[in-house]
């Protein structure tokens, strides 16, 4: 039996529906029933301008008003997407000074606060490197095993205590006043994806693996101005165009 939306044949069953075996596909989650019309799914064009509303700072429900997706299957082309997409992406000059910063939002309640480190190169545009999770050093050292590799002649940060953890002694400035470019990229991921805003009932209701694969498809959409569609050949043909840029 293969699955009507990516003709997966990694199905299970889940439940019935109207007296029907009903079954969920394990890779893109699409449920169907035995014998019903197959689903013809969705152009390339709907599945590109979905994403893009969605790193435009559209919501998942005001995308299906819109296009007349279901917000649950555009959540699929989402995970779909970000798991395939980069944390980390190589700095075309190595950074002389570099500089780091945090962003909280929120995921399953406003009550769960969730921290993005990000990293970049003072003076070029685009965020290197980033990871998410908790305010602890365990939750900031793998950002900082790629920023150290830069020996950077200052590391510019706010006044956290974590960084003098990582910093050697001198190396760190405590400065917002020359923190504009990590914060200019923070304001631009506000702007752009609707569950980071400050004041927004957008945040991440599902998990944090829902927030991490938007923000690898935000941060992949703001470097190369454009998204993947969610299909395996065409992922992985977008990947070599990109390292190939």
């Amino acid at each position: 039996m293969k699955c009507p939306e990516c003709q997966s044949t990694h199905v299970n069953k889940n439940g019935h529906k109207k007296g029907k075996q009903n079954y969920i596909c394990v890779c893109c989650g699409r449920q169907f029933i035995e014998g019903n019309q197959p689903h013809k799914g969705y152009s390339e064009d709907v599945k590109r301008e979905s994403l893009k509303m969605y790193v435009n700072g559209v919501g998942f429900r005001a995308i299906r008003r819109v296009k007349s997706v279901h917000h649950t299957t555009i959540i699929n082309w989402v995970k779909q997407v970000g798991k395939l997409l980069s944390d980390f992406y190589e700095a075309e000059i190595t950074p002389q000074v570099g500089e780091l910063d945090e962003l909280e939002t929120f995921v399953g309640s406003k009550k769960t606060c969730t921290r993005l480190w990000t990293a970049v190169d003072h003076f070029k545009p685009g965020i290197i490197g980033w990871v998410l999770g908790g305010p602890s050093a365990k939750t900031f050292e793998p950002l900082w095993e790629i920023v150290n590799k830069w020996k950077c002649h200052f590391y510019v940060t706010d006044g956290w205590n974590v960084y003098p953890k990582f910093i050697p002694d001198g190396d760190q400035i405590i400065s917002k006043t020359y923190m504009i470019r990590v914060e200019g990229e923070k304001t631009r991921l506000r702007h752009y994806l609707a569950r980071l805003k400050r004041k927004s009932l957008c945040y991440s209701k599902l998990n944090s693996k829902l927030l991490r694969y938007s923000i690898q498809l935000l941060i992949h959409y703001l470097k190369f101005a454009d998204v993947p569609v969610p299909y395996q050949n065409q992922i992985n043909h977008f990947r070599l165009s990109a390292i190939a840029l």
